[in-house]
């Protein structure tokens, strides 16, 4: 049987976080319009920087829980590094679908709102209601993901 839309995409999110060099998580994140990929991203530190895998966690050596202070960590987001492909590209994604292995934080969930993006579909929930608050007050619709990631 042939995979759904949300199926195929869900999957190659996966496939993307293996490209990680987070040690706490590993997110991909896909840009989607009109059933066409626009972008992808993972987490990590930016192009020319050293892998947490090489200078340690930040985070990890601060104690800082999983959904507070993210400006404590020398990585983007994948939701934020699948913007900013599209943007180096030249993609517009306004009207366009996120799909993610995880949800977005509020700093991802405000760039995604600014940027017109108008659907969130993730599998993992993420410790943000702020991030879920606002995405719903720009009416952007959010959806769980039921299915199983690969």
């Amino acid at each position: 049987m042939r995979p759904t839309w949300d199926q195929y995409f869900m999957q190659i999110t996966t496939l993307v976080a293996t490209r990680s060099t987070c040690m706490r998580r590993q997110v991909g994140a896909l840009l989607v319009k009109d059933k066409n990929i626009l972008a992808t991203g993972y987490n990590g530190v930016p192009s020319g920087i050293r892998h947490c895998e090489e200078v340690g966690c930040l985070r990890e050596q601060l104690k800082v829980p999983s959904g507070e202070r993210h400006e404590l960590c020398r990585g983007l987001h994948a939701e934020q590094n699948a913007i900013i492909q599209a943007a180096r590209h030249g993609s517009n994604i306004e009207s366009a679908t996120l799909y993610c292995t995880d949800s977005p934080c509020i700093i991802c969930s405000k760039m995604l709102i600014n940027a017109g993006v108008e659907k969130v579909v993730y599998a993992r929930g993420y410790p943000d209601s702020l991030s879920k608050e606002m995405l719903a007050e720009a009416g952007i619709e959010s959806l769980q993901y039921d299915g199983e990631l690969e």
